[in-house]
């Protein structure tokens, strides 16, 4: 694993198509390599061979498989970060039911295209300031809109507003990963029901919430 920031970066920004195309083919073997054989086999010259370049070519894009799995995740987390938020008001009219069942779904979908790979790239990829401070300011920006939303809601009866939003974040993200990348498979509408029941519970002490249409 590199040992520095610089070892991490791109070693050059493609500005042809033809380059472009190249680095995106490297970044879906990549993705393809690490999510069938894990980060520690995922090795580069299994990554070149499914993109079908030479492993000269691959490093003239990146130095090693931790630049190309630190990519793969800088590029999730701003996918997330660049999906705006509804409207406020549409979802305070909303039963809180509902808001839960959008927030759950919204990460659900997230993992559902290759939840083995995001395993691989949340768990063992390497660990960067810059990737760390990203993955922060994710997590703060989605408690500050949880926050919001919450506090303004009519059917939140939670204490703490601001330790609701924590744990309502936190839990919806770590749930849903450890489910979604654990072993064996699950009946994803059930999982999700549980899961919207459990949190409109702590929030509104009201009763169990009813399976969506």
């Amino acid at each position: 694993m590199a040992s520095g920031h610089r070892g991490l970066q791109p070693r050059k920004q493609p500005r042809q198509a033809r380059a472009a195309l190249t680095r995106q083919r490297i970044l879906d073997a990549a993705a393809r390599v690490f999510a069938e054989y894990g980060y520690a086999a995922g090795t580069t010259n299994r990554i070149a061979e499914r993109a079908r370049v030479s492993i000269g070519s691959l490093y003239q894009y990146y130095p090693n498989k931790d630049a190309i799995l630190v990519e793969l995740l800088t590029r999730h987390l701003d996918a997330g970060m660049v999906a705006a938020p509804p409207d406020q008001d549409e979802l305070l009219s909303e039963p809180i039911e509902g808001v839960m069942r959008f927030f759950v779904r919204n990460v659900i979908e997230s993992h559902r295209e290759d939840p083995q790979l995001l395993r691989v790239m949340m768990e063992q990829g390497p660990r960067v300031p810059e990737l760390l401070e990203k993955i922060a300011r994710s997590e703060r920006r989605h408690i500050a809109y949880a926050g919001r939303l919450l506090r303004n809601h009519p059917d939140v009866r939670v204490t703490d507003v601001d330790i609701a939003a924590r744990l309502v974040t936190s839990t919806v993200e770590t749930v849903v990963h450890r489910v979604m990348a654990g072993p064996g498979q699950v009946d994803i509408a059930r999982f999700e029901d549980e899961l919207v029941a459990m949190l409109t519970r702590y929030l509104s002490g009201g009763p169990s919430v009813t399976s969506a249409v």
